[in-house]
């Protein structure tokens, strides 16, 4: 294994991000990584006064071979209805080299936007330390 691989088992479990956008308002993403390579994207945009405006969840599949995390979305939850993604759309397949992973964080760069995003594990039972 070269330094710029990671253990694919390192993404398994839940993940989630937070971001506040020039207007001040809030976008959250939570991730659910299998290990069977499924996955569930929820994706929240919170208005002013922090109601949700929007909320997308996406399921497909995704992988990680040495630094590159991918992703294909095949279905979308809007509204409580399940859609069929549209597979011959581009933007469902998506690419990301990984900058940094371990345990608790997750940080990744899109590799043709460049835009850059960091996950932080979620955990569900907290111990005693």
């Amino acid at each position: 294994m070269s330094i710029n691989d990671y253990p694919r088992a390192l993404l398994f479990g839940r993940w989630y991000r937070n971001e506040i956008d020039a207007n001040g308002l809030e976008s959250i993403e939570y991730a659910q990584l299998s290990s069977d390579g499924s996955f569930e994207f929820t994706f929240i945009s919170l208005g002013a006064t922090g109601e949700i405006v929007e909320q997308i969840t996406e399921l497909g599949d995704w992988g990680l071979v040495g630094d590159i995390h991918f992703t294909m979305t095949k279905n979308e939850l809007i509204d409580e209805e399940m859609y069929a993604a549209d597979l011959n759309n581009d933007d469902n397949y998506q690419a990301y080299k990984v900058l940094a992973l371990d345990h608790q964080l997750f940080h990744y760069q899109h590799r043709v936007t460049k835009e850059e995003y960091i996950m932080r594990r979620v955990v569900d039972n907290h111990g005693h330390c």
